[in-house]
């Protein structure tokens, strides 16, 4: 399978979301939400903003989101780093759960950095870390990576190595992470597809051990697990695959906003 299918320009989430369907409502996002999170994961709705929340990270802080297409969005590379814009963060997950910590929080002084490259592998992004991510010297580093290296082991037929180097490299890159910025923070995203569009049977079960893998990184580097197929998974019962990633793969910007949800619940519940 070619993997132009799995870079940027199958098009920003806003392109692909489907107009056969409604835009889910408040009460299928709730009912995901519930199912994944409990009833904790509603106290935010509830919570109007007559108590405002202390930050959740001293003034200054700068939060880098990392990864492969779905992360990049389509953001802009000459984008003034840092300023926060919809241009630095592009369309997806990243600006919408940064945009939620802006307006939480407008007096931490919190920068928002994306360097997410669209096509990319964990080798493929490991190569550059140094400069984009340890030369940045963030305080909270995200990674959304995975559906890449797996597409590439389909197509190579060499599922079991790449498997074993994907979970031994990636475990490597974080704990160079945890040496090189002590006292950061590590959000890992789980990967996730979607039976539509470009993904068929013959990937799985092979990418589920691949999202296994990526759990078994998170918890060996003490990391926040954003569990975004389970929630795609519970989203799948309410409305059809491409409602959410129409072509298995990006989110939509409905899918966006689900993963923008997890990646939040998650960061909260880490830091109560």
């Amino acid at each position: 399978m070619n993997r132009r299918s799995y870079k940027h320009d199958a098009g920003t989430p806003a392109e692909q979301t489907s107009s056969t369907s409604s835009r889910p409502s408040r009460r299928q996002f709730n009912a995901i939400s519930a199912s994944l999170f409990g009833a904790a994961a509603m106290a935010p709705a509830l919570a109007i903003a007559d108590e405002p929340a202390a930050p959740a990270w001293p003034t200054g802080r700068r939060i880098l989101f990392q990864g492969d297409s779905i992360t990049d969005a389509g953001r802009k590379r000459d984008a003034s780093a840092g300023k926060s814009l919809p241009d630095e963060l592009g369309n997806g997950y990243a600006w919408l759960a940064g945009s939620q910590l802006l307006v939480d929080y407008p007096d931490a002084g919190i920068a928002l950095l994306n360097r997410a490259v669209s096509g990319s592998t964990l080798q493929g992004m490991a190569e550059r870390w140094q400069a984009d991510c340890i030369d940045l010297k963030p305080d909270l580093v995200s990674v959304l990576i995975g559906v890449n290296d797996a597409s590439r082991a389909l197509e190579t037929n060499t599922i079991e190595q790449s498997l074993e180097r994907f979970e031994t490299d990636y475990h490597a890159l974080l704990a160079l992470t945890k040496q090189s910025l002590p006292g950061v923070k590590l959000i890992v995203c789980e990967p996730f597809v979607l039976r539509c569009g470009v993904i068929n049977d013959k990937w799985f079960p092979m990418f589920d051990q691949f999202r296994q893998a990526v759990r078994t990184v998170a918890a060996r580097a003490d990391a926040v697990l954003a569990p975004l197929q389970e929630m795609m998974d519970r989203a799948v019962a309410l409305a059809p695959p491409e409602r959410w990633a129409a072509d298995g793969v990006h989110a939509t910007m409905d899918g966006a906003s689900l993963m923008a949800h997890v990646w939040r619940s998650a960061l909260d519940a880490s830091i109560e």
